[in-house]
């Protein structure tokens, strides 16, 4: 038997390669499928794993409130718009649920910065001690905020600001001005990748340009109206915002749906227009694996299509060979060939077609990473400009499943569009065969 099956297979191979260029364009179209489907999943892979991380930066046992400012109707006739969290708020919520373990608030605001004549626009941010543990911070000069800093003038630059306005110094020590405040800068943050903004939920945070300080020194220092000029002349617009930010940390996972409903009970009760938003990063890790698997779902269809248009192209292909091997078909049974004799022979010819496309389309396939990276290289060496900032981050991961996919299906697409051509050659009358010049 496995002599037979040897035989059949060195037969197919021959008769292939008396058709070179025929069957390398069979090939190449399982080729390209197959690769398509491991580089569109690798891809898609990539960009998937970026968003669980950045949620699971977040924190799994995190629920986020963030002050929204409300589309009232009537808001272009204010002149001072009171919206969002409250200090109440926060005490309230630390008073009444018990399952959280620890809370950060926080505020924040552009201000500009003045150093020796060299400014920055700085994302001012006033918070506690937790805050660096919380957003994975690291001090890189000085320290970080203690509590004997509240509501004293000390300030923590991030890394790009102290090189904006220092670019040539140390500034621990040294002074800042912020608007009518001067503040002493006690530490410098390490730098800290941004966190992409997450669907609807959460907006992109970029840490380079921040400058911290304590929560009461903000409260002192900054209160919470803040005015601004509209157009020329005398006229303000302002808003007053106690906080802009409160992050809850629940002691167990199971418990953070429940918090996180609780909470909203509690805002509800003492917020009359919809100011805020509860975030629970949880939630965006199961939506994100969900929408992961419908991505990979819809890119394998994609591919797939590739694989079928190369299946229709193997059979056309393989119907004009049993048309020119006629002849040869109508020998062999007269010398007792059977029918699955034939169907063999010219099955093994497509699945070694389709065989070797997708094997070689593997390989290719696994080749995504570094071509990838090459690729994004030579446009970085055109202009840097041309690619965004989700693309220079981006790294393809191949999933190991794709690979057994994509073979299976261009295995399959070879067994289902070799049959036919395989049975109609298989079911020639012997003499007409005989007969075909």
């Amino acid at each position: 038997m496995s002599s037979l099956l040897g035989q059949t297979l060195r037969l197919g191979v021959k008769s292939l390669l008396l058709q070179k260029m025929r069957s390398s364009l069979a090939a190449l179209g399982i080729f390209i499928g197959t690769t398509t489907v491991i580089w569109l999943v690798a891809m898609g892979e990539g960009v998937s794993y970026d968003a669980q991380q950045q949620i699971m930066e977040l924190g799994a046992k995190n629920i986020i409130i963030r002050t929204v400012e409300p589309q009232s109707t009537d808001s272009a006739s204010e002149r001072v718009k009171t919206y969002g969290l409250l200090r109440k708020d926060y005490r309230r919520i630390l008073a009444n649920v018990p399952t959280i373990s620890s809370a950060v608030p926080m505020r924040e605001l552009k201000r500009q910065f003045l150093v020796d004549g060299r400014t920055a626009d700085v994302n001012l941010v006033g918070s506690t001690l937790e805050y660096l543990e919380l957003n994975h911070l690291e001090i890189a000069r000085g320290r970080w905020m203690a509590p004997q800093d509240d509501g004293v003038n000390v300030i923590i630059l991030a890394d790009q600001t102290a090189k904006r306005l220092f670019p040539f110094s140390n500034p621990i020590g040294k002074k800042v001005g912020v608007q009518s405040d001067v503040y002493t800068v006690i530490g410098q943050t390490k730098p800290r990748a941004a966190a992409a903004a997450i669907g609807g939920s959460l907006e992109a945070r970029d840490y380079a340009y921040d400058a911290y300080i304590p929560i009461k020194t903000f409260e002192q220092r900054v209160g919470d109206q803040i005015m601004t000029r509209q157009g020329e002349g005398f006229n303000f617009r302002g808003e007053i915002v106690e906080l802009t930010q409160i992050t809850l940390t629940v002691e167990d996972i199971e418990t953070v749906d429940a918090t996180a409903a609780v909470v909203e009970l509690l805002l509800k009760e003492t917020h009359e227009q919809e100011d805020y938003a509860v975030v629970v990063p949880k939630e965006l890790l199961a939506q994100a694996a969900r929408t992961r698997a419908m991505f990979n779902v819809l890119l394998v269809v994609i591919a797939g299509i590739s694989l079928l248009v190369g299946g229709i192209g193997i059979m056309n292909i393989m119907l004009a060979t049993v048309t020119e091997r006629t002849r040869e078909i109508g020998i062999r049974r007269a010398l007792g060939a059977q029918r699955r004799d034939i169907i063999s022979q010219f099955l093994t010819e497509t699945l070694v077609l389709t065989g070797s496309g997708g094997l070689l389309g593997v390989l290719f396939g696994l080749l995504c990473k570094p071509l990838f990276q090459c690729l994004r290289y030579i446009v970085l060496l055109i202009d840097p400009k041309l690619l965004p900032p989700s693309v220079l981050t981006l790294e393809p991961r191949i999933a190991f499943w794709s690979i057994g996919l994509s073979l299976f299906i261009s295995l399959g697409v070879g067994l289902i569009f070799g049959v036919y051509p395989a049975r109609r050659a298989a079911y020639m009358n012997p003499i007409d065969a005989l007969r075909h010049e």
